[in-house]
């Protein structure tokens, strides 16, 4: 673990001593992936659980639940 963590602030001391734009430009092409992934497992995975069984009365649509909907004339 000890190996890990020395990696670790190696990295972190050598973006510290990078200049702002190309910090700025690396955090981007890692962060702005690191999110997206997350973004899209996250939907995908509520998406999965919500459309379960379970929940089907989050998909209920209250103006088709009634049989008594006025018809137009």
């Amino acid at each position: 673990m000890e190996r890990i963590a020395g990696w670790w602030d190696g990295v972190e001391l050598w973006i510290a001593g990078l200049p702002f734009i190309p910090q700025v430009v690396l955090v981007l092409a890692v962060v702005l992936p690191l999110c997206a992934g997350v973004a899209i497992g996250l939907d995908r995975g509520l998406s999965a659980v919500l459309s379960s069984p379970v929940f089907e009365w989050l998909r209920r649509n209250p103006a088709t639940v009634s049989d008594k909907t006025p018809e137009k004339s």
